[in-house]
């Protein structure tokens, strides 16, 4: 960590008066944003407003569409195939691969830089309290979010997080409202003389969705609510892996929103949710402001993953298609073209070369991902690398500017042209027409497919003798149902 080679490093940048990054992650948040058009009653001025004094990629993808493994993804430059990190364990720490890996703020760190990260940036419990002032100056309070006496919804899984309501009454009393208290708070009482980088983890609009009332209010009543486009039995024409993939979810399907009359009011308050954690970036973003250094100050938001609310039958995360993949992520500041929107592919490992690039460190050796820099400058620059998204051992997502290809496990594929198919309804890998797009697509897939590291908490879906196991328990086949 910083020696004397680092002070010397800072020193020189120093005199280049280097940028400071201000790092923001959100959870769960798909395209439901403003400036992204995926839903029409979205209410995110603030995120809105970062994208028009900046660039914002209309095509980015995460690495792994689940928390811990897309994480340590982007803060290790390293995708999930090559450390064998799929599931919510094991920790960046806990693995060979990413033991001693420098991360992202390690290595800002290391060239001389402040950091700071509060809320959920690393996954939650991945970094043992022993080891986590090696990763950032300070480790800040990561509060969880607050819970009712009784849950709302009365929803099949005995899942306690899965629920959504006004909850509570006193904004205040959101795990979001007091991450960025402690934000402001550090970017009051940065360390003088040194640029900083200060990462601040928002929890919302991962469930449960609680708002209180005010957020409610800014949406239309519950019956005018626009639900995503869902057509009847859509996953029909995917692979049969495809459907047991997803098999014991830890969400309701959409069929048991349906039949409870769910559906309307889980859109409407993971709509709030949005809106108040919308509310908390306005505050960061305030406060940047005020102190005087917004001008100076690199800032970069992105979400781990999106999340269904109904689309393929599902409500969650964990798939390969686009509503569990496509991502907000923005970048704006010094160096950054302003107003802005590029449609090139882009993914989350991009972030780590990128914010290296921008603020004029050194390159890293061992990333997998890209910087960005031709589109921060020019977003119309083309891209000749597309996004790839990985979901346990052997199954992945290859997104283009204008197709998804997905081959998992099994053999089995599936792909889609986003520009006539958005809902990717229409499976055409098994048309010969499509033979050279396939091709194109599947040369891109990983080389490297590392078996689930020690300690993995992922699922294993394998068939036997034409039989479905999952973790090694046969699997009735009316669970295929939606």
């Amino acid at each position: 960590m910083p020696g004397k080679t680092a002070a010397a490093t800072f020193q020189s940048l120093e005199n280049k008066t280097p940028p400071n990054v201000l790092f923001i992650a959100i959870d769960d948040l798909n395209d439901w944003v403003g400036c992204l058009g995926g839903h029409p009653q979205a209410h995110t001025p603030h995120l809105d407003a970062l994208a028009a004094r900046g660039t914002l990629f209309g095509n980015a993808h995460c690495q792994s569409p689940l928390c811990n493994p897309s994480r340590t993804s982007l803060l290790t430059g390293l995708r999930p195939s090559a450390t064998g990190i799929y599931g919510l364990l094991p920790g960046l720490r806990d693995v060979a691969a990413t033991r001693d890996c420098v991360t992202l703020p390690q290595y800002f760190a290391a060239h001389g830089y402040f950091t700071a990260t509060f809320g959920k940036v690393y996954h939650d419990g991945s970094i043992p309290p022993a080891l986590r002032t090696n990763e950032c100056s300070v480790w800040g309070s990561a509060p969880g979010m607050p819970l009712p006496p009784k849950k709302f919804v009365a929803t099949p899984d005995p899942m306690r997080v899965m629920d959504w309501g006004v909850f509570p009454a006193d904004d205040r009393e959101q795990a979001d409202w007091k991450i960025a208290d402690a934000t402001i708070a550090q970017l009051k009482a940065r360390p003088a003389g040194r640029p900083f980088f200060i990462a601040c983890g928002f929890r919302l609009p991962h469930v449960p969705c609680f708002a209180s009332q005010k957020w409610f209010d800014l949406l239309p009543p519950e019956n005018e609510i626009v639900l995503p486009p869902v057509k009847e039995r859509e996953r029909e024409g995917t692979p049969e892996f495809a459907w047991y993939l997803h098999w014991k979810l830890p969400e309701p399907r959409l069929t048991w929103l349906k039949k409870a009359g769910q559906w309307r009011p889980l859109v409407r308050a993971y709509l709030a949710s949005t809106a108040f954690m919308d509310s908390q970036l306005g505050r960061v973003l305030a406060a940047l402001q005020a102190e005087g250094v917004a001008e100076r100050t690199i800032v970069v938001l992105w979400s781990d993953n999106a999340w269904h609310l109904g689309e393929k039958g599902i409500t969650g995360k964990t798939t390969l298609w686009e509503r569990s993949t496509h991502v907000p992520l923005i970048f704006a500041g010094p160096g950054v073209t302003r107003g802005a929107k590029c449609g090139q592919p882009a993914e989350l490992l991009d972030i780590y070369p990128t914010l290296l690039e921008l603020c004029g460190l050194p390159a890293k050796g061992g990333l997998a991902g890209h910087s960005l820099m031709p589109q921060l400058r020019n977003a119309a620059a083309p891209r000749p690398w597309p996004a790839l998204t990985t979901h346990n051992p052997g199954n992945h997502g290859v997104r283009s500017e204008h197709w998804r290809y997905i081959r998992y496990a099994d053999g089995s594929e599936e792909l889609y042209d986003l520009r006539a198919d958005p809902h990717e309804w229409n499976n055409l890998a098994r048309e010969p027409r499509y033979a050279d797009v396939v091709r194109d697509h599947a040369r891109w897939l990983p080389r490297e497919n590392a078996p689930l590291a020690p300690g993995s908490a992922a699922r294993i879906l394998e068939q036997r003798n034409g039989v479905w196991f999952w973790e090694g328990q046969p699997i009735d086949p009316a669970q295929k149902e939606e």
